[in-house]
């Protein structure tokens, strides 16, 4: 998503916002911005372990021995 980004990109963008939100309140941003990041994963992380869960019980085959007694 954000390959064609290089460090001298990342330090304008910084600067910009170190500009626009002051020192004071940049830490806080920037903890916010990680702890919704760290949410975003544990999401897609719980998404593919259950759409992996999904299919893991789909592959089954289902034992029809037991039903013909």
């Amino acid at each position: 998503m954000f390959s064609n980004i290089g460090t001298g990109e990342i330090i304008v963008i910084g600067l910009v916002i170190l500009l626009v939100f002051g020192p004071k309140r940049l830490p806080e941003i920037l903890r916010s911005f990680g702890k919704g990041l760290r949410e975003v994963k544990k999401s897609m992380s719980d998404v593919e372990t259950e759409i992996k869960k999904s299919m893991d019980t789909e592959d089954k085959p289902k034992d029809n021995t037991k039903n013909q007694g």
